[in-house]
């Protein structure tokens, strides 16, 4: 991926709310069935991967609205995001199954949701269903709500956690390849 001398991704499924209406909206959808999720994506996992591949079966566009730096860290704490937005952006919007990310800077995408009116919203089955942001909006404009199961033993949390621990690793003995690469 290439990007612009201030660091820009230059992905094109990286758009702007505008963008996406004007690509996605509803007079423009031409029959295309429209799928939307959101999160933090911090550091992308095989959770997140199977996720966004189930969502994107539901229909023919899968778009995901992006929580912003700002976002991230008055929802997770200091600390997050690992990665800055526009490069969680990128790594996202290469996937095969997301057509185009958006990213947004409110604590939840109820605006992105309620403008964009997705005829299918998707959230992880760890969300109950009256907690989920936009069902209303969507379900007002004939569009559905969809769960989909979280997949387990995967979690940006826990993968961070091993990170700090060490992996939890012991320390290699004398003759190991790691004290010869310092000598």
């Amino acid at each position: 991926m290439f990007s612009d001398p201030h660091g820009d991704p230059l992905h094109s499924a990286v758009l702007t709310l505008e963008e996406a209406i004007l690509r996605f909206g509803r007079d423009k959808r031409n029959g295309r069935r429209v799928v939307f999720t959101n999160g933090c994506f911090d550091l992308l996992h095989p959770g997140h991967i199977r996720g966004l591949e189930l969502a994107r079966e539901l229909g023919d566009v899968l778009i995901i609205g992006l929580n912003s730096d700002a976002s991230v860290r008055q929802l997770k704490g200091e600390g997050r995001p690992v990665l800055p937005h526009g490069e969680r952006a990128e790594i996202l919007a290469a996937l095969e199954s997301v057509d185009a990310v958006l990213i947004f800077d409110d604590l939840t995408p109820r605006e992105v949701i309620a403008r964009l009116l997705p005829d299918v919203l998707v959230k992880g089955g760890d969300w109950p269903g009256d907690q989920i942001v936009g069902r209303e909006e969507v379900e007002a404009a004939g569009g559905r709500v969809v769960s989909i199961p979280v997949v387990p033993g995967y979690s940006t949390t826990a993968i961070l956690r091993k990170i700090r621990e060490g992996f939890g690793e012991k320390p290699q003995s004398k003759g190991s390849r790691a004290s010869r690469a310092k000598s």
